[in-house]
């Protein structure tokens, strides 16, 4: 007997009756087995690690038989069958096509995307795209021999998957927690692990409050198209609120825009109706620039705080066109701004406010020349505008403007550096700049009409660093700074508007002006003096700390007490920062004024290990009426967080305010996430109150079944003990 031949033309017909002639090379079938046989003329019979490749397919198998007759494949178990996708089909026998497209499967699970698992006792593949699973249960849970109730699972009479459309549709379905069945649902739709976007209910959110009482927030996803989505939340809640939050998102080819609006109705303002909207978006423009928008309006001051929204006071309109490049910046903006803001039992007036302000700037950096050095030009102009149309400062508000108070601007800056290096390891350096702005004013008694400046300043720098290193091989840095600042003292009265709040720190302590506007500029003759020494250890962790202070020639009178920059000689900055390794930085800066008292201070604890987390900021500023502040302000803050075990993370965060001696805000969440579980449980309470608004209590509890349409990434595993 010859067997090989007809081995060779039965597997040659079982190739071809799989494929078309004109199938490409990568479409051929493959077969391995330890042993393979033939009974009569068409039976074909493959044991021991049998392995068919075809079309990305893999099938595994002890026993495979072929009959080409029928062309079909009896299987015998354990089976594994992987898709082109990874999709995964376990099964103990199957009757297949020699496709593997259609067919039946006994006692067969199937794994979607390494996360989803339906067992069923019966499976059939139909059309190369539907697969019917029969007695099923579907879960994301991993399942131990010890312990084989899954944390969740979704029994059901059939599960149908629809490869093509990735959705998976449950008949008869009951939802069943640590074995208990819970929820049942006759008919139940999911998007499969691979589909990220898909129409249907999202994650959906218990929410209580003390204003509201208990409701549910429902979110239903629709996709409009490849590039568009709509999402549905109707909220409902136990004390008559009734709330529609609709949110729409598209994107183009060279951006995006998401607009989001919110309408109520509830007790709390029941004669009202209530409502938030925000729209935003980014667009590329040609030349490399950007479009970007955002527009806010909301209907009442307690809107945002009610609904859990934001604690924002004053809202933001804006349109901006920018382009940013290595040595050139160019913007034009439109802001609208509206306050919400509650000052001392009354509501911010928006009619005293520059409500809309418009800018455009260009700046622009340049080197050499022949002066040598860096240089930089910048063209800016601004304007405001007020609806009111008093020209004085009445009553309103707590400011010293005039309520209606119109006012545009146009400033020239030109500005020059240059640094040298000689002698013992000196550096030096030469800085100046000339600014002017031409100011045109209305609805103002003290400052009507046009006002032109002219105003510049120049400084020479030296700087002395000391390197060394000590026995214990740490390095440090030593540098003391002396700048000598000249600047006239005669510029022309210009309203200050937008300097009004000032900040001395180590960023400007060696600055030719620390006003952070162009209303302002710093006057007057001054020496800034500093030293700073950074000490970085073998270790890996590292010290740095900044002393320094401003002594000026004479007291121009342009600063507050609470700036740290009034009088002939400001306060000392003192500044410190640790940085340990494996995540904790330790920040201090204050401003120490002469007696040794106290002018400004502030400490913040940054502290991320893998298993807890602090973030803890703590500040003492003094009254300051020009900054609206008629309070000395101390506050501590701190938001921790902590692994109690490997799903479950403990959240605390709290805000005090020891001036008025009580608590403004505390939280306290857990969350417990594991390979299939995403449960957000959190508490939360605000203290302060207003007119408008009262100190509320906020309840959130959201649940995620994860393994379900594209979920996030899943958590710890559980771990099996034998």
């Amino acid at each position: 007997m010859r067997p090989l031949p007809r081995l060779r033309s039965l597997l040659a017909a079982l190739l071809l009756s799989a494929l078309p002639l004109a199938t490409p090379a990568q479409d051929m079938a493959s077969l391995m087995a330890d042993r393979v046989s033939v009974n009569g003329s068409s039976l074909l019979i493959a044991e021991g690690g049998v392995v068919i490749r075809y079309r990305g397919q893999t099938l595994r198998a002890t026993r495979v038989s072929y009959d080409q007759a029928t062309d079909r494949l009896e299987i015998a178990g354990p089976i594994s069958v992987t898709s082109p996708e990874g999709d995964l089909v376990l099964a103990d026998s199957a009757s297949l096509t020699s496709d593997l497209r259609d067919g039946i499967l006994l006692s067969a699970r199937l794994v979607l995307k390494q996360q989803m698992q339906i067992a069923a006792e019966r499976m059939v593949r139909a059309g190369g795209r539907y697969t019917q699973l029969s007695n099923s249960v579907a879960s994301s849970c991993q399942v131990c021999a010890a312990n084989p109730t899954p944390l969740w699972e979704i029994r059901a009479r059939t599960v149908v998957h629809d490869q093509q459309e990735r959705q998976l549709y449950f008949d008869g379905a009951q939802l069943r927690v640590a074995g208990l069945p819970v929820f049942y649902i006759p008919r139940l739709r999911m998007p499969d692990p691979t589909l990220d976007r898909a129409t249907g209910l999202l994650t959906p959110e218990l929410r209580t409050t003390s204003g509201l009482g208990s409701g549910l927030k429902m979110p239903y996803f629709v996709p409009l198209g490849d590039s568009r989505d709509l999402t549905f939340t109707p909220y409902l809640s136990t004390e008559g609120g009734r709330t529609l939050e609709l949110r729409y998102r598209q994107a183009f080819t060279n951006g995006q825009i998401s607009v989001t609006g919110m309408g109520s109705r509830d007790q709390i303002l029941p004669d009202e109706a209530r409502g938030y909207l925000r729209a935003e978006g980014t667009f590329a423009l040609p030349k490399s620039f950007t479009l970007t928008f955002e527009a806010e309006a909301v209907s009442d001051p307690a809107y945002l705080l009610d609904y859990g929204i934001s604690d924002k006071d004053r809202l933001l309109s804006e349109v901006e066109i920018a382009r940013t490049r290595r040595n050139e910046y160019i913007s034009g903006r439109l802001v609208n701004v509206h306050s919400i803001r509650d000052i001392g039992g009354q509501l911010e007036s928006n009619a005293s406010l520059p409500t809309l302000i418009g800018d455009v700037t260009w700046h622009r950096r340049f080197s050499g020349g022949p002066l040598g050095g860096e240089g930089g030009f910048r063209l800016q102009t601004h304007a405001h505008y007020r609806s009111s149309t008093s020209p004085i400062d009445s009553d309103i508000d707590t400011d010293t403007i005039a309520d209606g108070r119109d006012m545009s601007r146009t400033s020239l800056r030109f500005d020059w550096r240059r640094n040298w290096a000689f002698g013992p390891g000196l550096l030096g350096a030469a800085l100046g700049e000339l600014n002017g702005d031409y100011y045109v004013i209305r609805q103002d008694a003290t400052y009507e009409g046009t006002i032109g400046r002219l105003f510049g300043a120049a400084a020479v720098e030296l700087r002395w660093p000391w390197i060394a290193t000590s026995a214990d091989g740490a390095s440090h840095v030593i540098e003391p700074v002396v700048q000598l600042v000249m600047a006239p003292t005669d510029s022309a009265d210009v309203p200050n508007e937008d300097s009004a709040l000032v900040e001395f720190d180590e960023s400007n302590l060696f600055s030719l002006g620390r006003f952070s506007g162009s209303d302002a500029r710093e006057e007057g003759n001054r020496v800034n003096l500093g030293v700073m020494w950074t000490r970085y250890a073998p270790s890996g962790w590292s010290l740095a700390t900044a002393l320094g202070r401003v002594y000026r020639s004479a007291d121009q009178g342009q600063f507050t007490s609470a700036s740290g920059l009034n009088g002939i000689n400001s306060d000392w900055l003192a500044t410190a920062q640790v940085i340990v390794p494996g995540g904790l930085t330790l920040t201090n800066r204050m401003l120490i004024a002469n007696d040794m008292t106290l002018t400004k201070t502030e400490f913040r604890m940054d502290l991320d290990r893998e298993t807890y987390g602090l973030s803890s900021s703590y500040i003492w500023l003094e009254a300051d009426d020009a900054e609206n502040r008629t309070t000395d302000t101390q506050e501590l803050y701190f938001d921790g967080r902590y692994a109690l075990t490997e799903a479950w993370t403990g959240k605390l965060s709290a805000r005090y305010d020891f001036e008025a001696d009580r608590a403004t805000r505390a939280g306290v969440g857990f969350q417990f996430r594991n390979e299939c579980l995403l449960v957000d449980l959190s508490l939360s309470r605000r203290f302060t109150s207003s007119t408008s608004v009262k100190p509320t209590t906020d309840f959130g509890l959201s649940v995620d079944l994860l393994g379900f349409g594209g979920s996030a990434p899943s958590g710890a595993t559980r771990r099996c003990r034998s």
